[in-house]
């Protein structure tokens, strides 16, 4: 073991924060504590957890939810999570990462908790780690926090979103109630396999024995299906135990062998909201037609479909990362675009208003796949007369010059516009594009929140 950690072990006193130091001074501690950024496995967490009470707390007082998939995780949470709370329980939620502020990552009824409740938590978890003489990753030090300050604050239900896989996610320390799989897909082939196979048996680890699995793709893995018949778990899968389907701008239908619902549309996907739905349906918790309905004309997520006016400029934000993102954006995006464009031309009749075009405000992680990304998003036939592109300010980014590279195959090279940074980038657009268009911004959770940081300044 090296000094640092060692001493880290050993001597809080001159390592660790105290209550009295800020949340930046813990979150920044929090990042040097273990050699590694992700270190998937149970066997350190466990003990530390154990210690805390959390476990224990969850199985006892909480009804949980376990949300694991590749894309449509923070909307589906969400959706379980505006339900509950719509019906009367005290409904905790944890996502990540976050956009802007960490305390996205922990709510309690829809609230991010305070920069004070954090700090008294890491101070707990802190002093458990200790005394359990182990280290802890970052994402398993603050995740231990949010399971703490839900079990301190009593709430009825949980909404965990698993950070990566399933299986050796530290979220999975909890023993869910019901379990959620929104899709699988190749994403983090580092980390969960390089095929749908081997990622699929990673997600299914959330399964416990005899409590329901919601699956949200109509393709199921064999691996999951195996772990469904180890489990002895019950399935709803779209497609064949629920469905649904448009009905107008405002309004869609939701159908399962119990119901038929006809139900407000939200903003967010309609696939990830139907699955959100069959798991509210599928537990034992008492959450009418009124909640449902309630929730859904409120719900909200910051970065997925995010549909903002800000600088006399029409902007939409979406995290949408890899392939099966995008494909989940443009579903969306393709029929948004046609109102907007009918919007934009109703605006004034008497003036010629220019053709609205799409300007892209676009980033990536290097570890991602950029191609695919970008060959879906060019193939969709869209009327995008520029790409804006800048590095993000984060170890993992793509250079602009990799952006390029992938660029330059789809498009002419005089359509993309390369910034030093997001920030710049951002204000670049605004001065390029005209207020009829749309620009949508996208490619990471990163892109998005240095977007919105330009924007707020």
């Amino acid at each position: 073991m090296s000094d640092l950690l060692a001493s880290d072990l050993h001597s809080p006193n001159t390592h660790s924060p105290n209550e009295s130091a800020s949340l930046t001074e813990w979150l920044d501690y929090m990042q040097q504590i273990h050699v590694s950024a992700i270190d998937m496995g149970l066997s350190r967490v466990l003990p530390v957890a154990e210690a805390l009470g959390v476990v224990q707390s969850a199985k006892d007082d909480a009804y949980v939810f376990t949300v694991a998939g590749t894309n449509g995780k923070g909307s589906t949470t969400a959706v379980i999570t505006e339900m509950c709370k719509a019906a009367g329980y005290k409904t905790a939620l944890y996502q990540s990462p976050h956009l802007s502020a960490f305390n996205e990552r922990v709510r309690i009824n829809g609230e991010m908790v305070s920069d004070q409740t954090l700090i008294e938590a890491f101070s707990k978890v802190e002093a458990a780690r200790l005394q359990c003489e182990l280290t802890l990753s970052f994402f398993e030090m603050t995740t231990l926090a949010a399971l703490l300050i839900f079990a301190e604050a009593d709430c009825d239900v949980w909404v965990l979103e698993v950070g990566l896989g399933g299986r050796l996610d530290v979220v999975n320390i909890i023993d869910p109630d019901m379990a959620v799989i929104t899709n699988i897909g190749i994403d983090h082939v580092d980390w969960l396999g390089d095929n749908v196979e081997d990622i699929g048996r990673e997600k299914a680890g959330i399964l416990r024995n005899g409590i329901p699995l919601i699956y949200g793709a109509t393709e199921m893995p064999s691996s999951v299906q195996q772990s469904i018949d180890t489990q002895q778990a019950t399935c709803y899968q779209i497609g064949q135990d629920f469905s649904y389907r448009d009905i107008d701008s405002t309004t869609w239908q939701y159908s399962n062998a119990a119901v038929t619902l006809q139900l407000p549309r939200p903003a967010l996907s309609l696939t990830n909201t139907a699955n959100a739905l069959s798991a509210v349906l599928a537990s034992p918790l008492d959450i009418d037609i009124n909640a449902i309905e309630q929730a859904l004309q409120t719900v909200k997520l910051a970065g997925r479909f995010d549909y903002r006016e800000s600088h006399s400029r029409h902007w939409l934000f979406d995290v949408a990362h890899n392939e099966q993102g995008v494909e989940f954006l443009l579903a969306q995006l393709l029929p948004f675009w046609q109102q907007h464009v009918a919007k934009q031309s109703n605006q004034d009749s008497s003036t010629d208003i220019p053709t609205p075009k799409i300007k892209m405000l676009f980033s990536m992680l290097g570890d991602k796949d950029i191609d695919k990304v970008v060959q879906r998003l060019t193939e969709a036939g869209l009327p995008i007369s520029g790409w804006f592109i800048a590095e993000i300010d984060y170890p993992r980014a793509a250079t602009t010059e990799q952006l390029q590279a992938v660029l330059v195959k789809y498009i002419d090279s005089t359509n993309i516009y390369e910034f030093d940074g997001l920030h710049t980038a951002t204000h670049a657009v605004i001065e390029a594009s005209q207020p009829q268009d749309l620009i949508v911004v996208c490619g990471s959770f990163h892109t998005i929140g240095e977007a919105l940081s330009a924007l707020s300044v």
